[in-house]
């Protein structure tokens, strides 16, 4: 088995984004809720072997660990969700602060080709932070995508922070159809050293909890 992440899905410019390679690897697993760690950058435009060992799941390139996926228990719950005219709202307070490798990446950046989620504070829900999103394909993947970004946003002091996707939990209840309007929450779980922890979900426009995430940010040493 194998997996290639074109490059339209980079996050930063030389490598798949997290949340999307983090789908395509959690297809494999027979479970509701998946845990995916990444260990490497996920290369693109290349085929990259997927091997099973009992319940885990493994991607590399050559010799390389890339990631692992496994069935996983979520321990968090998702809040009360916020309208969509609240999201747009949030949106509008976006700090669009990140460097050039972020600038390209297809869940926050500032591609017309992209999702564009740009998730800013809702107003009077601090921590919170939402964003409207409407996605282009009905598939896992882009669910697993879109409630990925949002939670760097939700644990930089301002704007998405120098923070990697290392680890996300995930549970994706229904996939919305393509365009369906949704809204993004992230909201801020706590720290320990360089690890960052953040919780994301994805709703539909009436509430519907659509997916739910815990991820684990990893700061850059020095």
């Amino acid at each position: 088995m194998e997996i290639t992440f074109p490059r339209h899905y980079r996050g930063p410019l030389t490598s798949a984004n997290g949340g999307y390679a983090g789908g395509r690897l959690a297809a494999f697993v027979h479970a509701d809720e998946v845990e995916v760690t990444l260990r490497l950058p996920p290369p693109l435009d290349r085929p990259l072997a997927v091997e099973r060992e009992a319940e885990v799941v493994r991607l590399r390139d050559g010799d390389a660990l890339v990631a692992e996926a496994r069935p996983a228990q979520l321990d968090i719950e998702a809040p009360a969700p916020v309208s969509l005219a609240e999201a747009e709202a949030a949106r509008a307070r976006h700090v669009r602060d990140y460097g050039p490798d972020f600038r390209e990446c297809f869940v926050c950046g500032e591609r017309e080709d992209g999702l564009r989620i740009w998730a800013g504070a809702a107003v009077g829900r601090a921590p919170l932070h939402a964003s409207p999103v409407a996605l282009p394909e009905s598939t896992p993947e882009l669910v697993w995508a879109a409630i990925d970004c949002p939670g760097a946003y939700a644990v930089a002091d301002e704007g998405r922070g120098t923070g990697v996707l290392g680890r996300m939990t995930a549970r994706v209840q229904r996939v919305p159809t393509a365009g369906e309007q949704c809204v993004v929450l992230s909201w801020p779980l706590g720290e320990d050293g360089r690890k960052l922890f953040a919780g994301t979900a994805l709703f539909a426009g009436d509430g519907e909890l659509l997916a739910l995430a815990r991820q684990v940010w990893i700061l850059p040493k020095g």
